[in-house]
This record gives structure tokens, C-alpha cells and sequence, in this order.
């Protein structure tokens, strides 16, 4: 009953960058920096494909859904992250915490299964491109969008559920500067080797499956690029497929380090660093990948600054 007792009453904090003043302003004006242009970017990319009618296609559509996923991903995260930079330990309550990694969680998920919606949009596009319309009809895409979201919700909520039925005691200070899965489990005073092994086997299945999907798909987009007589479609195809396969080395890449890591030799530092780039960078990155190498979208975004 006092351990319960304990668990309900337990505030987490989250352990600083540098206990130097100074550098921790450095710290927040770069995360700050980073937050507002990711928020920018890919504001600027959902505004932009509503607006022009010639981006009202499913790959368009596909995208900016990715923009707005990727807003609330960030803002999942950021505003807490900032708040702790700049007012020095800001405590988070338990259910704070867990609810933040819930909204972690569940973005992150569906990010990861509408990265191989996508992959299956340019596998329709480029090796069915006479059937593309009928295959990919907007209902189509609104189930895949909408399931992205459905899978994303059904992997989070009970991986949080489990987490944060652990025990809690005295040590209350996280190694991160977010409700991190690792990082808040290594607080738990219980053995946690059943939720260790529960994240690793979800997390597996999240990230091998969507891109074992995404690889099959490529195997094929690759192999009808090549046979294309076209040098000028040749050039467009992989244009549009090389942001693609970015993305998700990005996305793809930063998670698997973290999450199917062994447990032994995890490191809160180095953790704590990765998820910078996936919660920060990779979020800035996904605007400037797609609008350098995609004409259309460039020429859409000319068009909307020359009206102001």
C-alpha cells in the first residue's frame, strides 16, 4: 500500500544538458530555433497542398498528412523540453508523463506505418501508373490515412498502460529531456524485464514490418525505373522516390538505434542525443528533403510567395 502510495504522489524531473547557465541558454535557443522552422516548414508544405489544386493527389495528400503528423509529433515534445531549458527542473507529474509518451508514442507509430503508405503510393504510381486513379481512389486514402492513425493509437496505449503500471519510488530525476520508454522504465523500482522485452518485441514489429513493406516496394519501383525508356521520366521517378527513401532512413534509422538496441548497452547520454535528431532535426529535414527534389511542390511554393 505505501509503495502504491508512493507511485500516485511521484513527480519526475528531467536531468539538465549542463549544470552551466550558459550553455543551457545555448541549448534552448537552438531547440527553439529547431521547433519554430520544423513548425514552418511543415506548416508551410499542409498550406501549400491545400491551396493549389494541382497537388490534390493522393501522394500530395499522403504528405502533407506526414507535415501536420510531424508538427504534433515535435509539439508532443518540445514546449516541456523548452520550459525545463529555460525555468531550470520543471516537475512533471506521473500522469503528465504518461500521457506525453501516449501522444510520443502514437505519432511517432502512425509516422512510421504513413512512411510505407507512401512507399506503396509510389509502387502504385510508377509500376501501375494507367490504374493509378482506380487504385488509389481518395476513399483508398482515407482509410490508409485513417489507419495509420488506428495503428498507431492500438500500439501505444497498451505499451504506456504497462509502463506505468511499474512501481515508482525514490528516484524520480530522468535522463532525458522527455517520458521516454527506456529512460523512465530505468526509474522503476521492480523488475522490468517483462516490459523490456514487451517494447522490443512492438517496437520490432513496428519498425520491420512498415519497412520490410517499404523495401519489397522499392525492389520493384527500382526495377520499373530501370526498364523506363524515358530519361526524362527515369529522372523524375527517382527525384521523387530518392526523398522518400531519405525520410525513412532518417525516421527509420534514429528508432532502431534507440528502441532495438539491447538493454545492455544502452546509454542514457547517447540516447538522450539520437532522440535530438529524431524529435527535433529529422522533423526540420522532412520539408527541405521534399520540397528541394519535388518540382511541382517548388513551383506550388513560388507561385503562393509571388502573391505576397
Amino acid at each position: 500500500m505505501e509503495g502504491i502510495n508512493i507511485t500516485a504522489k511521484i513527480q519526475f524531473f528531467f536531468r539538465p544538458f549542463s549544470s552551466d547557465p550558459e550553455i543551457q541558454a545555448m541549448i534552448f535557443v537552438a531547440f527553439l530555433a529547431m521547433y519554430l522552422t520544423s513548425l514552418g516548414g511543415n506548416a508551410t508544405i499542409a498550406i501549400i497542398v491545400q491551396m493549389h489544386s494541382s497537388l490534390h493527389t493522393p501522394m500530395y495528400f499522403f504528405l502533407a498528412n506526414l507535415a501536420v503528423l510531424e508538427i504534433f509529433y515535435t509539439s508532443s515534445i518540445a514546449p516541456l523540453a523548452l520550459a525545463n531549458l529555460s525555468m531550470g527542473k520543471t516537475p512533471i507529474t506521473l500522469t503528465g508523463c504518461g500521457t506525453q509518451m501516449f501522444f510520443f508514442i502514437f505519432l511517432g507509430r502512425a509516422d512510421c506505418v504513413l512512411l510505407a503508405v507512401m512507399a506503396y503510393d509510389r509502387f502504385v504510381a510508377i509500376c501501375y501508373p494507367l490504374r493509378y486513379t482506380l487504385l488509389m481512389s481518395w476513399s483508398l486514402c482515407v482509410e490508409l490515412m485513417v489507419g495509420s492513425l488506428v495503428l498507431g493509437f492500438l500500439l501505444s496505449l497498451p505499451l504506456t498502460i504497462l509502463i506505468f503500471h511499474l512501481p515508482f519510488c525514490h528516484d524520480n530525476e530522468i535522463y532525458h529531456f522527455y517520458c521516454d520508454m527506456p529512460a523512465v522504465m530505468r526509474l522503476a523500482c521492480a523488475d522490468t524485464r517483462v516490459h523490456k522485452m514487451a517494447l522490443y518485441v512492438i517496437s520490432f514489429i513496428v519498425l520491420s514490418i512498415p519497412l520490410s513493406l517499404i523495401s519489397i516496394s522499392y525492389v520493384f519501383i527500382i526495377t520499373a525505373i530501370i526498364r523506363m525508356r524515358s530519361a526524362e521520366g527515369r529522372q523524375r521517378a527517382f527525384s521523387t522516390c530518392s526523398s522518400h527513401i531519405l525520410v525513412v532512413l532518417l525516421q527509420y534509422g534514429c528508432t532502431s538505434f534507440i528502441y532495438l538496441s539491447p538493454s545492455s548497452s544502452y546509454s542514457p547520454e547517447m540516447g538522450r542525443m539520437v532522440s535530438v535528431v529524431y524529435t527535433f532535426i529529422t522533423p526540420i529535414l522532412n520539408p527541405l528533403i521534399y520540397s528541394m527534389r519535388n518540382k511541382e511542390l517548388k513551383d506550388a511554393l513560388k507561385r503562393a510567395l509571388r502573391k505576397f
